[in-house]
C-alpha cells in the first residue's frame, strides 16, 4: 500500500480531504431509516462520520481505515458521543489481522473498494465473508472508472463484474443504483449485496 498509503496519510495531514464530509451519505441515511439496529462494520471509515451516525441510530459499529491521521480524528470524534463506535487503523484485506470478529448484520464501504488494487480485492472478499453471516447487507458504493491520477495509487473503480468476480461465491448482488457523476472523477454507483 506505499504509494496509496503516503497519499492518503499526505492528504490528511494538510487538512480536510474533499471526500471527507461532518455528514453521513444520503444513500446511509435511506438504508439505515426503519432498520432494526445491530452490528455494522464501516470499510474505508476515514474520520468515521458514517460510522457514528449508525452508533447514534443503535448500531454497534467498528471502523476500519488504514491511515492513523483518519483513524485518530475518527476516534476523537466518538468520544465526545453518546454512542462511541470503535475505530482500528489496519488494512482492509486484512480483517483477521487487526482483530476484527463478526459476525456482522451490515457492512458498508463508501469509496474504498474501488481504491483498492486487483491484486489484493480477493482477500478483502474472503475477509468481508468471514465475518457476515447468510442474510448479512454489504453496500458498496464508488467510482467504476477513476480518473487516470487515481490510478496511479492504484485505484481500479468498482463495477458489477468486478463484484460479481470477487464476491460471487459468497455474496449475491441484489441491487444497484447510478449515483451521477462526480466532476471529473467518473460515474459514482452504489451496489448492495447479500450474504448467501
Amino acid at each position: 500500500m506505499g504509494i496509496a498509503s503516503f497519499f492518503y496519510r499526505l492528504t490528511y495531514r494538510a487538512g480536510t480531504p474533499r471526500w471527507d464530509s461532518s455528514e453521513p451519505r444520503p444513500e446511509l441515511l435511506t438504508l439505515a431509516q426503519g432498520r432494526p439496529p445491530g452490528r455494522a462494520l464501516d470499510l474505508g471509515c476515514g474520520t468515521g462520520t458514517d460510522a457514528r451516525y449508525l452508533a447514534s441510530q443503535g448500531w454497534e459499529v467498528v471502523g476500519v481505515d488504514f491511515t492513523p491521521e483518519a483513524i485518530a480524528a475518527a476516534t476523537a470524534r466518538a468520544a465526545a458521543s453518546a454512542n462511541p463506535a470503535t475505530f482500528i487503523t489496519g488494512d482492509v484485506t486484512r480483517l483477521a489481522e487487526v482483530g476484527v470478529a463478526g459476525s456482522f448484520d451490515l457492512v458498508i464501504d463508501i469509496g474504498c473498494f474501488h481504491s483498492l488494487p486487483t491484486s489484493r480485492r480477493d482477500s478483502y472478499a474472503a475477509g468481508v465473508a468471514a465475518v457476515t453471516r447468510p442474510g448479512s447487507d454489504l453496500y458498496i458504493a464508488g467510482i467504476s472508472r477513476p480518473p487516470a491520477a487515481w490510478r496511479l495509487v492504484g485505484a481500479r473503480g468498482v463495477t458489477e463484474d468486478d463484484l460479481t468476480r470477487h464476491f460471487g461465491h459468497d455474496f449475491e448482488l441484489v441491487g444497484q443504483e447510478a449515483g451521477g457523476h462526480v466532476g471529473r472523477a467518473g460515474t459514482f454507483a452504489y451496489f448492495h449485496l447479500v450474504r448467501r
